[in-house]
């Protein structure tokens, strides 16, 4: 009888301890829902952002869904889509989400039917400006060109584009490349369409001295170490730098900025579109807007504000041009440009 009842109580131990296994298994994917397909496997994330903020945001990312590994290939705007035309004619895409400097190049994209569509819900809190209509691309911030000066260097700041022509800034002003930089090349399609720059400011600025570099940060490197005095530079980088310590200010020319706005999308070959929409998603979400905010970029979802030192898109005159005009010529205005700097 004894030994009736220890084995009775030893199964009715093991069924209850089975019983709490089974109700303390939760989802991995912590916001998954009823229903939800598996959100899980490898992503091939490819961006022009800065090493550390893309793994900021990814890291991010993972918090919510820790079955997806990502992947990150991550150098500037030209290289990755070089990258990515060699894939294509290799046959073989490996990127499944894109987030690069600016919309000519999703346009690009776009055109040679290499995007999904998908309207993300979370679009419906980004400018409408900032979406493509298509749901091929969303804007995820707002990123200025402006100018920065080192405060060491120089006494009087700049007002406007036309001051880099001063006699004060002979040969201590420098640029990124738009060979090398998506914002740069599309600045130059907007500064040389702009009835007051041209091609004349180009050709000026030559004139005056300045140099070409690989990238903004290059650019904002040279200008704090004190090596140049002036910079065409995006505007979150410089706040930054400000902010620790660097002895830089920056200035929004009062003619007007060209404004990138580092878009994301999803490419049409992708192998994993569950992981890759939850990836947008997030970053145009509430949460991943608040993580561009925190890396000290002006987010592009209403509401939320842009960090300090930096204005917000309704704050600054924007320099704007056609966007099929700027695709139709993007390689023409880079080949003269590089005519004009001894570039390619």
């Amino acid at each position: 009888m004894r030994k009736h009842f220890l084995f009775s109580m030893t199964c009715i131990i093991v069924l209850l301890l089975a019983a709490c296994g089974e109700s303390n298994t939760e989802p991995s994917n912590k916001t998954k829902a009823a229903g939800q397909p598996d959100i899980s496997g490898e992503l091939q994330f490819y961006t022009s952002q800065p090493d550390e903020d893309a793994q900021k945001l990814v890291s991010e990312f993972n918090k919510l869904y820790p079955d997806v590994k990502v992947s990150t290939y991550r150098s500037g705007t030209e290289e990755v889509v070089s990258k990515l035309m060699a894939e294509k004619e290799a046959g073989d895409i490996q990127a499944d989400v894109l987030l690069v400097a600016d919309a000519i190049t999703f346009e690009s994209l776009k055109k040679d039917n290499l995007l999904l569509s998908y309207q993300s819900p979370e679009a419906e809190n980004i400018p409408e400006t900032l979406v493509d209509p298509e749901g091929t691309y969303s804007g995820t911030k707002v990123m200025a060109t402006a100018l920065v000066i080192n405060t060491n260097n120089v006494t009087s700041a700049p007002k406007d584009w036309e001051d880099l022509l001063e006699i004060e800034a002979k040969d201590k002003s420098l640029m990124a490349s738009p060979f090398y930089s998506g914002a740069a090349a599309y600045n130059l399609g907007i500064f040389t369409r702009d009835s007051a720059l041209g091609w004349d400011f180009y050709e000026s600025l030559k004139d005056n001295g300045m140099t070409i570099t690989k990238g903004n940060g290059a650019v904002l490197k040279e200008v704090a170490s004190g090596e140049k005095s002036y910079g065409v530079v995006v505007d979150f980088i410089v706040a930054k730098a400000k902010k620790e310590g660097s002895p830089v200010e920056l200035i929004y020319p009062s003619s007007g900025v060209p404004v990138v706005t580092e878009p994301i999308g999803i490419m049409k070959n992708t192998q994993n579109e569950t992981a890759a929409k939850a990836f947008i998603d997030f970053v145009l979400s509430e949460d991943g807007q608040k993580v561009a905010a925190e890396l000290g970029y002006t987010p592009a979802r209403d509401g939320i504000p842009a960090p300090e030192g930096l204005k917000t898109i309704t704050e600054m005159t924007v320099l704007e041009a056609d966007m099929k005009d700027l695709l139709a010529e993007k390689e023409e205005d880079k080949t003269k440009f590089g005519e004009i700097f001894g570039q390619h």
